[in-house]
């Protein structure tokens, strides 16, 4: 949103100067100046523009670490809002792609205190809560997130999670249960109520929502395995081997598609 506005504020600049240019003609000269101090501002807003630019490109391109030290040189430099917690934004996207997560973490919640309302750092924050075990820190977030965007569906998914985490399967199924009732055709907000239901151990409950999940996504492969392991629980082996067969042949994991060949050939 923030790299949007950018975008749209330099596109808006552009056309007034064009604008300018065609009803006078002969524009006099930008104004200079020798002043020492007023010098060494446009330097470091220049600078700042630049490293933006740098740090987003890279980041674009997938060189966290190569970004990672132009937005740590833009904090050095102090920008004022919005740009000091975006650049705190950014670094902190870097860094926990890089799996600092205890980093990503300050940084985002110092983004948030320059700019309380800073939606997609408090996002972002409840993931890396999540990443790096904090279900309490990730519970507070996930509320933090959910006060500032109450209407936002990643707001209740990211709720449910860390409720979920915690063990307050109560709090996460009102939230997924929400999150389906907005959208009823979003797969993982099904899957999510069937993790819940199976830690509550609700078995047709679960069933039922993986089998929404899967008739939404076929090829939704973490919901076949979860149908499976509930098959299996239910004593329908034919079944549950059908279903790891099926998330095997499905699988980008790795470890997930590892997992559900063993277990069908053990059926």
């Amino acid at each position: 949103m923030r790299r949007a506005l950018l975008t749209l504020v330099v596109t808006c600049c552009a056309m007034t100067a064009v604008a300018r240019a065609e009803l006078y003609p002969h524009a006099s000269p930008p104004p200079r100046t020798t002043d020492p101090a007023a010098l060494a501002d446009q330097a470091r807003a220049r600078e700042i523009h630049e490293r933006f630019a740098r740090g987003i490109a890279a980041q674009e391109a997938g060189d966290w670490a190569g970004a990672e030290p132009e937005f740590r040189r833009i904090i050095v430099l102090d920008p004022p809002e919005p740009r000091g917690s975006t650049a705190r934004y950014d670094l902190a996207l870097s860094e926990a792609q890089l799996g600092r997560y205890a980093s990503a973490a300050e940084l985002l919640t110092d983004a948030l205190r320059r700019d309380p309302h800073f939606a997609a750092a408090a996002a972002n924050l409840v993931t890396v809560e999540l990443q790096r075990g904090d279900v309490a820190a990730a519970r507070a977030a996930a509320d933090r997130f959910a006060a500032i965007a109450p209407e936002a569906a990643l707001a209740h998914y990211g709720r449910g999670l860390a409720a979920l985490r915690a063990g307050d399967l109560a709090t996460a199924r009102a939230d997924f249960r929400a999150l389906a009732d907005t959208n009823p055709a979003y797969a993982v907000a099904h899957y999510d109520l069937a993790l819940v239901e199976l830690r509550a151990g609700h078995d047709d409950a679960a069933l039922a929502e993986l089998t929404r999940a899967l008739a939404l996504s076929p090829g939704y492969a973490r919901a076949r395995f979860a149908l499976g392991t509930v098959l299996l629980r239910d004593g329908r082996r034919d079944d549950a081997r059908v279903a790891f067969d099926r998330c095997a042949h499905d699988a980008a994991d790795p470890a997930l598609r590892a997992l559900a060949i063993d277990l069908r050939d053990k059926l």
